[in-house]
């Protein structure tokens, strides 16, 4: 008896682990692709396969389930944008078009959310994310320099390794991964002033 109540309370929590995530799946998808005001509850939950009660239950509401949504995606942004040394200039620019080729559009559509209470905080982390990759993306090259000049070079760095500038590249020039990966090296090259 006290086997199967195991066996049991096992099974249910792998079926509540596996509902949290399908709901987590279908939040991040909707809240991206829709954006905030277009997303009901109603939808996440059935494109989770689940009933709006049992959403309410694992996250509380709209705002609840979209905090947990984006702490999820920016925890998975984390990981995968710092995996690079900080020293290899082609291996940076190689991360970030990995990531932006994956998640670019809906990085675009988060910053474009930014006046929605619900998302703006996580406009500014991801900003803020932003900054910090590039800090240790190419903190070899940055540590070295002071004052003025290191601020600069850094705020440089922040903008040609922004979202926008692939979109600029990628999507309005049209240009192909390999020539935005060229631009991108030289200007980054130019900015450090490094010739590798």
């Amino acid at each position: 008896m006290r086997e199967t109540r195991r066996y049991t309370k096992q099974a249910r929590a792998v079926m509540e682990n596996r509902t949290r995530t399908a709901l987590l799946d279908a939040g991040q998808r909707l809240f991206f692709e829709r954006g905030w005001e277009a997303t009901s509850l109603e939808a996440v939950a059935g494109e989770a396969g689940v009933t709006k009660q049992t959403l309410l239950r694992h996250f509380g509401s709209k705002a609840g389930l979209l905090e947990q949504a984006f702490a999820q995606a920016f925890e998975n942004v984390r990981r995968q944008r710092w995996d690079v040394p900080g020293d290899d200039v082609e291996r940076a620019v190689d991360n970030l078009l990995d990531h932006y080729e994956a998640v670019g559009d809906r990085a675009l559509k988060i910053d474009a959310m930014a006046g929605v209470d619900a998302v703006a905080g996580w406009v500014q982390r991801s900003r803020e994310l932003h900054y910090e990759w590039v800090d240790h993306a190419f903190g070899a090259f940055l540590h070295p320099l002071r004052g003025r000049d290191r601020e600069r070079r850094r705020a440089g760095l922040i903008a040609v390794c922004d979202v926008h500038t692939w979109q600029l590249l990628r999507q309005h020039l049209g240009l192909g991964r390999a020539e935005v990966r060229a631009t991108l090296v030289l200007a980054i090259r130019g900015l450090l002033e490094v010739d590798r």
